[in-house]
């Protein structure tokens, strides 16, 4: 079935049921979609392609809506194979296209093909516009959000942003239809784009001078309505600010001692008012779940058993990939557990050190082994202490 963005600008993305892990990484038992569009005006204008995995479907997309016309313009707002991944095929279908791209496109473009593009370029800089006839788009450059040659455009006349991988979100379209979005965009948001917050605030800045009808982004439905909700979310998730009030109790057990003091924390909290206790086993959690967590919540605690001199290894490596991508302005707590030599505290403390408006609360709580008696009270100051620091 067609699409219609609007009567001129259509879309002719692809829905990927097969793949199990987005960049080999983010588990998306929904799938994910590939999007691209055209725009059938006096010229005609693909943009973005698909990944390879959905060529066929997309082809056949694209030849039943051009009905006959040849594509003039090629844009490639993003070379990511999951978008490029069919540009050697439009080439194929259309030797006369032209790409267009900005300079850092066409310095990475043999990376990716061996096409001779010769004299089939046009390279684009911030601000440059491309008349199709009654539509315009205007350029943007984005690098880093998330690669260095990212762009989007703006068609000014039906007040249409395409924006590449932002507002884009994990999910096929037929299987993620009435889901809440904000859920999948944010895990995909921080898990793929979240360390460049300064630099998504700036394109940001840049799209608050537009007038926008509708959102175009390469994963992810059209965002029609409420514009003003998905960019207010990105505004605060580019800021490093929390979205909610909640604690996230992060936990790294060995044998299960570590995950009962994390629950009887968990307990307490409660009782004490808090709504919003997540308690996630970094073991077995889907990684990506739990670091959206971290940046959707105000606080969190990390409970973890020493080992091998340090800290166990699932908590090692999901503070470092809270580090990797600027993690920051949050308030946590600490809970060590060390049957001879504690040394879980120290380790996660000296990786928290390094980001940026992180406090620690105090105290933390050391357990030998198992939670006693006499770890209760510690247990509870530090409940007090994160209730404590949402009121400040």
């Amino acid at each position: 079935m067609e699409v219609k963005i609007t009567e001129k600008i259509r879309y002719i993305g692809v829905d990927d049921n097969d793949i199990d892990l987005f960049e080999n990484q983010y588990r998306v038992p929904d799938g994910m979609s590939y999007n691209s569009y055209v725009i059938l005006d006096e010229k005609t204008a693909v943009l973005d392609t698909v990944d390879k995995r959905a060529m066929g479907e997309w082809e056949e997309k694209l030849l039943r809506t051009l009905n006959g016309r040849k594509v003039d313009y090629l844009v490639i707002h993003h070379l990511e194979p999951d978008h490029a991944g069919s540009i050697a095929r439009l080439v194929e279908l259309f030797p006369d296209v032209v790409l267009v791209g900005n300079a850092k496109t066409f310095q990475m473009f043999p990376q990716f093909f061996d096409i001779d593009v010769t004299g089939r370029t046009l390279t684009v800089k911030e601000g440059d516009c491309l008349s199709l006839g009654e539509h315009e788009l205007h350029f943007m450059l984005a690098p880093m959000v998330h690669w260095p040659e990212v762009m989007l455009s703006y068609e000014s006349t039906e007040k249409v942003l395409f924006t590449a991988d932002a507002f884009g979100k994990f999910g096929a379209l037929a299987k993620t239809e009435n889901d809440d979005w904000a859920c999948e965009a944010r895990r995909y948001y921080f898990n793929i784009v979240g360390k460049y917050g300064a630099l998504v605030q700036g394109v940001l800045k840049k799209v608050s001078t537009l007038e926008v009808a509708c959102i175009c982004p390469l994963h992810g439905p059209v965002l029609r309505e409420d514009l003003g909700y998905y960019i207010g979310l990105y505004q605060t998730w580019s800021g490093y600010q929390p979205e909610n009030r909640g604690v996230l109790i992060a936990v790294a057990t060995i044998h299960g001692n570590t995950m009962a003091a994390a629950e009887k924390l968990a307990e307490l909290l409660r009782a004490k008012g808090e709504e919003t206790v997540v308690v996630s086993d970094l073991a077995r959690a889907d990684r990506a779940e739990v670091i959206e967590d971290a940046f959707r919540y105000d606080r969190i605690v990390l409970a973890a058993s020493s080992y091998d001199g340090g800290v166990f290894p699932c908590m090692r490596d999901f503070l470092y990939q809270l580090q990797s991508k600027a993690y920051q302005n949050r308030r946590a707590a600490l809970i060590e557990n060390g049957s001879w030599g504690p040394t879980a505290g120290k380790t996660m403390r000296a990786i928290l050190e390094t980001m940026k408006n992180v406090e620690i609360l105090e105290p933390t709580l050391t357990i030998r082994s198992t939670l006693k008696e006499a770890d209760l009270p510690v247990l509870e100051s530090i409940a007090d202490a994160l209730i404590a620091a949402a009121e400040r």
